[in-house]
């Protein structure tokens, strides 16, 4: 499900907010109305199922928001388990021959594909989640999960009695590598001798490899279980073992109320819908949008209630800090696994190195290059 990093910015569109994720296989659609004149056909395209629990049902929602704002002015259709590579070039020709004004590509492994069809189909808006490639008709969009990345590495923090915390990770891609660095941060926040220790899985969306990942973790003395993945595989291992779990793109907090601590999530909808509109209306331009804390595209869910009042007051307040200056934490000193300083002391990592970040910050116990 997913992505890696744009050229980011902060403001880049006066949009509304943000998104990320990808897939194919049965095609699903909603129409709200049958098509006519007036009528926007958007199309979205995700790497996983709709019901992952995670990154795709986040950026569903997001489609359904649209749905419910837009009623017959617009018609949605969606791909899904599209895998990353060759294939999803056929599934962007489908869509842009069924009349599609505007189209999602919610994985970063989408990006070539995208691009050669937004020059292929100048009359067609391509937007891709999480891209690093852009054209007059061809957009990005992505937020800043690391600040809430770092916000839930607070809870994480707060939590482990092991000191222990174990991270099931994707890819090693900067994206990947940014959130684990920040939650990590957070983490040590809360608990300076807190460590976390990484496991790849390679895959954004395998339900089976994040919850043997899990439980690998939790044998070697985690007692925090931390998702960078789609599904909420990890919680179930983190449930039979008894440990506190962070997840990743959507609320669980009803499906897990014991050992829920918080997330870090995205608001997909606004977004979705004001460049639906600006595609419908004529006023789309293309653009690289990153959304925050402060407009709303990132967020964390709700905590869970072994979250004590004194870390919700530490964890909102520091909420507030990085809405007023994204990606604040990335402030240094901040030393490598090895030692070495990175960051100077005072000195803000740039959005540039924040975009291409191949190293993990100290504390953290595994291989940034997977």
């Amino acid at each position: 499900m997913k992505r890696t990093w744009l050229a980011v910015t902060a403001l880049l569109l006066s949009l509304t907010l943000v998104a990320s994720a990808c897939s194919k296989k049965d095609d699903a659609s909603t129409t709200t109305a049958a098509p006519s004149s007036g009528v926007t056909k958007a199309a979205f395209i995700y790497v996983g199922p709709t019901n992952d629990g995670g990154w795709t049902q986040a950026h569903d929602a997001g489609r359904k928001y649209v749905d419910e704002q837009l009623g017959s002015k617009v018609k949605t259709t969606f791909k899904e388990n599209v895998p990353e590579g060759p294939e999803v070039a056929q599934v962007i020709e489908d869509l842009v021959k069924d009349g599609n004004k505007i189209i999602f590509g919610t994985s970063f492994g989408y990006s070539d594909a995208m691009a050669a069809a937004a020059v292929k189909h100048p009359d067609v808006y391509f937007e891709m989640a999480t891209g690093a490639k852009s054209d007059k008709n061809l957009a990005t969009y992505y937020g800043a999960g690391e600040d809430a990345n770092y916000l839930a590495g607070m809870a994480a923090g707060a939590a482990t009695k092991s000191g222990t915390i174990g991270f099931v990770a994707p890819f090693p891609i900067p994206e990947v590598i940014r959130h684990i660095n920040a939650y990590t941060l957070g983490a040590q926040k809360s608990n300076s001798a807190a460590k976390v220790k990484v496991v790849w899985i390679n895959s954004w969306f395998d339900p089976a490899k994040e919850r043997q990942a899990a439980e690998s973790l939790i044998a070697g003395g985690a007692d925090v279980v931390a998702n960078g993945g789609d599904s909420p595989a990890p919680g179930e291992a983190a449930k039979a073992a008894g440990v506190k779990w962070t997840g990743y793109d959507s609320d669980q907090s009803k499906n897990f109320p014991d050992i829920w601590l918080t997330a870090a999530v995205y608001n997909w909808g606004p977004y979705y819908l004001g460049r639906i509109k600006a595609a419908g209306d004529g006023t789309w331009k293309t653009g690289d949008y990153y959304g925050n804390l402060k407009d709303g595209f990132t967020d964390i869910a709700p905590f869970g209630s072994s979250v004590s009042a004194d870390t919700q007051k530490a964890i909102e307040a520091r909420k507030t800090e990085l809405a007023d200056k994204p990606q604040s934490e990335f402030t240094g000193p901040l030393e490598d696994q090895n030692g070495a300083v990175k960051v100077k002391d005072g000195v803000q990592m740039s959005p540039g190195d924040l975009a291409s970040i191949d190293w993990f910050v100290k504390g953290v116990d595994g291989n940034p290059k997977g």
